[in-house]
């Protein structure tokens, strides 16, 4: 199904496909995380010897001889479980994810070191003062460096912060003066609000992770916006990081066409894979191009299309209502040659609807029909049946108001069932109303397997000549045999109606400068790379 965006729209990052399916950070990028780990260990052992130097040399009067010692031992402690983590994060052979596992038990280890140093004298200055302790620091400054789910950091920032109000209650025990229970924890509650706000660093430090995972599974291309999502996945806009070409990628996913198995899905990448390569091989002009296609880490299937400027007739019809007789034919036109070059490669679109039909802009030329979303098609050689993607528990049968009854019905389809959904759509295009209307799917249907159409000169005030009316009637009879067979016929139709006045390339540029002056403006704006894009989700 195709639909128009506005460009500034802007929705959540994709995340469903983007990281590996054991749902962990690129590799890539833990391995760059581990490398910083390992510099953060360093400063830590550099720190901690600071205060060794202080507690040994600057401040002994102070501390007094006893509190002097344990403070030391501390952090020589502190000092070989940093030095340590250095050599094992540099050295070790363990993966990424084992050493970031050992980083959340460094960072644990570290706050309870800290909290000790707060609270070993006999009186804790630190909690009867109110003074904020190092562990805020020390908090903050994992949850930006360790790459570590939300939910884990989360827990280890709690464990955390909870060494303070710990360490408090051992020197209660040794018989200190110390704050009551409630004193205690309202005094460190600056370290449990570090650690609520420690989730937030890790949630964007996974969302990096799964913008490189997805530059790295589209290959050459990197994902910038979310057009929209439909039934069978998602449609994003694209560029090519060296070639700086626009493209819309669509992310299939098997899951969301019925795939309960591993081999369902295999089978069913199989299938898209093989009607990607069909769909790649027509070349008309009228068709969307697709540049390429591939499968990502996380067995998602995509798409690389072209990326258009310019408005699906459903969103013109609706902005500007019925559309004159001579301008339905210059559109059916090129529908056709869309349709004409798949058919005879023996393939059917089964989704022939108007917003699957594109008017673009496309260089100095104006309302250039591409047809879009051959994801449905399917192969009308019986041979090839079987390997299609509309056989067995995984068919999709496309949009109910312009669907021909053979499809409705389950039954052999072939080119005439397109033909069927061409009817549709020019009538929609006539009229701005669909051939039948109803509040249900099922309603819809039995209206399009028994009740004869009203033909559109009945249905609209502008002129539509005769002929026209019988072609689109032609197109929408209920037996296959009785319409069109071929859309080498239909063209004939529709090049025998006769009309008062013809649609041109100029009577297109004159109707987008009036009412898409935007998208009209940027064909001047081209040259200075200022561009406006509206965006083509198929």
């Amino acid at each position: 199904m195709a639909r128009m965006l506005a460009p500034q729209c802007r929705t959540a990052p994709f995340d469903s496909d983007c990281e590996s399916s054991n749902g962990r950070l690129p590799s890539s990028l833990l391995t760059e995380q581990v490398r910083r780990l390992a510099i953060c260990a360093a400063v830590g052992a550099g720190l901690w010897t600071y205060g060794m130097v202080m507690d040994g040399l600057a401040r002994p009067l102070t501390l007094g001889t006893a509190v002097q010692v344990k403070n030391v031992v501390i952090e020589a402690a502190s000092i070989v479980l940093s030095a340590a983590m250095l050599v094992y994060l540099r050295f070790a052979r363990h993966s990424a994810q084992t050493k970031t596992d050992a980083a959340l038990v460094y960072f644990v280890l570290n706050a309870a070191a800290v909290a000790l140093l707060n609270n070993w004298t006999h009186a804790p200055v630190l909690a009867m003062s109110g003074l904020l302790s190092w562990n805020t620091v020390v908090i903050l400054v994992a949850a930006m460096i360790i790459p570590a789910s939300p939910a884990r950091i989360l827990v280890a920032a709690v464990i955390s912060a909870s060494t303070d109000p710990l360490a408090v209650w051992v020197a209660h025990l040794r018989g200190a003066d110390v704050p009551s229970v409630v004193d205690t924890l309202v005094l460190f509650m600056p370290n449990y609000a570090c650690a609520a706000v420690a989730v937030l660093p890790s949630r964007v430090l996974r969302r990096i992770g799964q913008s490189l995972k997805q530059a790295q599974d589209m290959g050459s291309y990197h994902l910038e916006e979310l057009l929209g999502r439909g039934g069978m996945g998602e449609v994003w806009r694209a560029s090519h990081r060296l070639l700086a070409r626009g493209a819309a990628i669509k992310l299939v996913r098997p899951e969301l066409m019925g795939a309960a198995t591993e081999q369902d899905a295999e089978s069913m990448i199989r299938r898209f894979r093989r009607e990607a390569q069909a769909t790649a091989a027509l070349n008309s002009p009228h068709t969307i191009r697709l540049f390429d296609f591939g499968v990502t880490e996380g067995r998602t299937f995509y798409y690389v299309m072209e990326l258009l400027s310019g408005q699906d007739l459903d969103t013109l019809v609706r902005a500007s209502g019925p559309l004159p007789a001579e301008r339905v034919i210059f559109l059916l036109r090129q529908v056709c040659h869309s349709l004409a070059e798949a058919h005879a490669h023996g393939l059917v679109h089964r989704d022939v609807t108007p917003r699957n039909i594109y008017a673009c802009r496309m260089g100095l030329d104006y309302d250039f029909v591409k047809v879009l979303d051959f994801g449905l098609v399917s192969f009308s050689d019986p041979r090839s049946v079987g390997d299609s993607l509309m056989t067995g528990a995984h068919r999709t049968t496309g949009t109910p108001a312009f669907m021909a009854p053979e499809v409705i019905l389950e039954g052999a389809v072939d080119a005439r069932a397109d033909i069927y959904a061409v009817g549709c759509v020019a009538y929609y295009l006539l009229t701005g109303e669909l051939v039948f209307t109803a509040d249900t799917a099922m309603k819809m249907f039995v209206q399009h397997l028994q009740t004869p159409p009203v033909p559109p000169s009945e249905r609209s005030e502008l002129p539509i000549p005769p002929e026209l009316d019988q072609l689109v009637l032609a197109c929408l009879a209920k037996d296959p045999n009785s319409r069109p067979q071929t859309v080498n016929e239909l063209l004939g139709l529709i090049d025998r109606v006769p009309l008062r006045s013809s649609w041109t390339n100029d009577s297109a540029r004159q109707w987008w400068d009036t009412h898409l002056v935007e998208l009209a403006a940027s064909a001047r704006a081209t040259r200075d790379g200022q561009q406006h894009t509206t965006l083509a989700v198929a």
